[in-house]
């Protein structure tokens, strides 16, 4: 079974400028998550199209409780794989974005497609589809919920992230103030040492069974 997603968003920014910070949005202030990317094919076909694929870099973290069913080793990075069309004739921009790894445990496949909104042509509606499924037997469905929820998380920080962008490029100033973002970066950085001292706490107590 997958679970499917459907939304509809609205950046008040031309067409043109969104096409232009899509290639601009990484590092923004809420893509912490989002570590490389490299363009890995780029063509301009004979309609004019730019057709374009990237290799991103993303963390990774499970949720704790799925934490116990994965491999110790287990990557904490995943690799994104990103492909996109820019129609310039007909003003659409179409990206599919797909996870190659651990695809197995959970799979999230998204569809967007940007286009002049109808209702104000200044403008630049989004048109977003994902299918999100997993092939982990008896955890499926548990996997699907948290990849969903986590999946809404995700848009509603790339519409800041975007918003954030535009405004830059634009000239204003960007909505999100900088002691936001020490804030975020200094939990963030919490989290990691807490995770980091019950590491080596339980390697401590490992050693001492064997002592």
């Amino acid at each position: 079974m997958v679970k499917y997603f459907a939304c509809v968003g609205h950046l008040k920014s031309s067409w043109d400028q969104v096409c232009i910070a899509f290639w601009e949005r990484y590092p923004n202030p809420y893509s912490n998550h989002v570590l490389t990317e490299d363009i890995i094919f780029r063509d301009v076909t004979p309609g004019n199209c730019l057709v374009s694929r990237r290799l991103l870099t993303k963390t990774n973290r499970a949720p704790r409780w799925m934490e116990k069913y994965l491999p110790v080793t287990m990557a904490r990075h995943a690799y994104i794989i990103e492909d996109s069309i820019v129609d310039p004739q007909n003003r659409t921009m179409t990206t599919l974005t797909w996870n190659i790894s651990h695809a197995r445990m959970m799979s999230v496949e998204e569809r967007c497609e940007y286009r002049i909104n109808p209702d104000n042509t200044s403008w630049t509606e989004i048109n977003r589809e994902a299918w999100i499924s997993s092939n982990i037997y008896g955890l499926s469905r548990a996997i699907q919920e948290f990849g969903l929820a986590r999946f809404k998380t995700s848009v509603t920080k790339t519409m800041k992230g975007f918003e954030y962008v535009l405004a830059k490029m634009q000239g204003d100033t960007p909505s999100r103030t900088l002691a936001e973002h020490a804030a975020e970066r200094a939990r963030e950085t919490a989290l990691v040492a807490k995770e980091k001292a019950k590491g080596l706490a339980s390697q401590a107590h490992k050693k001492q069974q064997y002592v």
